[in-house]
């Protein structure tokens, strides 16, 4: 190994703060000439898994580093023995599909700055304290991205101030007394009927939002928002200009959690991440077909469903996964709902229906996501999955179908996808508690996409509107931000990229006969009809 190669690495590991002992730096130079044609990266690689084991000392001997070479060789050895045995190697294998109740739960430290793993019990039934810890949770999330953007954060010197003027946050505890122009970020509330209140971790203040403008987006109960305005004399804040925190870059937010699994699909070292990149380019063919309201007691319905299938059977790469949504009957499954046996048997034809297509049955994934009005303990989100009894016969038919929650995750390759069927847009604009505006777009599904990704939360509606389980409400949370968010509502069919996050609504099947063909590596939506 050249004296240049040498300095290289002696240079490197002082940089990150290490001393090399010689007999380390032999070690080094030698798990470096394996790589000839690779030994920068090979050598960043060695230095970033260092970084994550537990040293005695910042002057490292030889012991260290064999243990890192060591794992670093027998990670390439597995590769290069089963290319797919690793989890990766097919379109297939490729595909993580997670259910909300498997999702992990992290919980942000204003102390430390930092997000730790919940690990305890959560029980469905949560107690009073849960239902606080979810609005504190939901508050702190979007607080510590705001806390990074440069247009909130405090200058360092009082002359240094942006173009944008002084935008620091104040906390609500702080405007009594005060006088003249002031940002706050709190949650709306109505806490005496007809009075708005926003409130945040110290205290609550009375809004008045008549003249305020407002930027894209539902402005509902239970939405965190910031606002720019002055306190009156009778107590109340005159909101001038309200918004959304703005939203932060996904590298920005998964730097936050430095590698650890933040999705739910399982960590992956960097090793790992660039070979899925590589894999993933060459997987431009994979397809996956959506539909939603798939009624299977409507025989028009079911007919056309025929047809869909029957058209991918023939086509030369069948889709890598079928995603059928709920609801799956025409009419509500409901207390007075009892004709559970022809459920089942519905979903039995349906199985029928899908095996007599031989390849699809070998070669795709069927996942089926519950909607709001299926069998089930309550409308309460998350959703659990379907009962067993309801799915046993179509799953004897059928290897390949997974029933999951709503909502749920997918992870193909390197892209993160979520997935919610609810009735999100018409209870939005119902909720609303003003006009949206129409500055920027009229589209009420272009206000909706930017409301839940500002928000960070799929179901961002007052509890009474919408139940959601206090324990699990992290399910719900879109931090960081997923490459795609897919949103059952039995609205008209659209697809919106808002700041390179792709949403889309693949329509109510059952009325208008209208999927989606996506495309997960280039993220292409094909808006489809039969």
């Amino acid at each position: 190994m050249s004296k240049a190669m040498r300095n290289k690495v002696q240079k490197k590991f002082k940089m990150r703060g290490y001393t090399l002992k010689i007999d380390a730096l032999s070690e080094i130079l030698g798990f470096l000439s394996r790589f000839p044609e690779a030994e920068d990266e090979a050598l960043d690689l060695l230095l970033d898994e260092l970084h994550h084991i537990s040293l005695k000392s910042s002057i490292l001997d030889k012991e260290p580093v064999l243990k890192v070479v060591s794992l670093l060789l027998e990670a390439e050895a597995a590769v290069e023995e089963s290319p797919t045995s690793s989890g990766y190697g097919s379109a297939g294998s490729a595909l993580r599909i997670i259910d909300a109740f498997d999702f992990p739960k992290f919980r942000y430290d204003p102390i430390k700055k930092l997000f730790h793993k919940f690990t305890g019990n959560l029980p469905i039934h949560g107690d009073a304290s849960a239902k606080v810890t979810l609005y504190r949770d939901r508050f702190l999330l979007l607080s510590q991205s705001l806390s990074r953007d440069p247009h909130f954060s405090r200058p360092v010197f009082g002359n240094d101030i942006s173009d944008y003027g002084s935008c620091q946050i104040s906390p609500i505890q702080s405007l009594v007394g005060q006088t003249g122009k002031k940002w706050v970020m709190g949650l709306i509330s109505q806490l005496e009927d007809g009075h708005f209140y926003l409130e945040d971790l110290t205290a609550a203040v009375e809004v008045d939002l008549s003249n305020a403008r407002i930027t894209t987006g539902f402005f509902a109960e239970n939405t965190i928002v910031v606002a720019e305005g002055e306190m009156l004399l009778d107590g109340i804040f005159q909101v001038k200009t309200c918004g959304f925190p703005p939203l932060e870059d996904r590298e920005k937010s998964m730097a936050m959690f430095s590698g650890i699994d933040s999705f739910g699909g399982g960590s992956l070292t960097k090793e790992e991440t660039i070979r899925l990149e590589e894999l993933e380019k060459g997987a431009v063919n994979d397809m996956f077909v959506i539909l939603s309201d798939v009624w299977l007691d409507n025989e028009e319905t079911m007919g056309k469903l025929e047809t869909i299938l029957g058209g991918y059977e023939n086509e030369t790469v069948v889709p890598s996964l079928f995603v059928f949504m709920g609801n799956f009957c025409s009419h509500p499954c409901n207390l007075s709902f009892n004709s559970y046996s022809s459920i089942r048997s519905l979903f039995g034809k349906l199985g029928r229906m899908i095996a007599v297509h031989q390849r699809l049955k070998e070669h795709s994934r069927f996942l089926f996501i519950p909607g709001p009005d299926d069998i089930g303990p309550s409308n309460v989100l998350p959703r659990c999955s379907l009962p067993k009894y309801i799915t046993e016969e179509l799953q004897n038919l059928i290897p390949n179908a997974v029933f999951l929650s709503n909502p749920c995750r997918i992870k193909f390759y390197t892209q993160e996808i979520v997935f919610l069927r609810q009735d999100m847009l018409y209870r939005m604009r119902r909720s609303c508690l003003m006009p949206p505006s129409s500055e920027e777009t009229s589209d009420p599904f272009e206000h909706l996409v930017a409301t839940i990704t500002h928000q960070s939360h799929l179901c961002p509606l007052p509890l009474s509107i919408q139940p959601i389980i206090w324990n699990f409400d992290h399910c719900l949370h879109l931090y960081p931000t997923p490459h795609t968010i897919v949103l059952g509502d039995r609205s008209e069919q659209k697809a919106f990229k808002y700041t390179g996050v792709t949403c889309f609504n693949p329509g109510s099947f059952s009325n208008d006969f209208t999927f989606v063909a996506y495309r997960p590596c280039s993220q292409e939506v094909e808006l489809s009809a039969v």
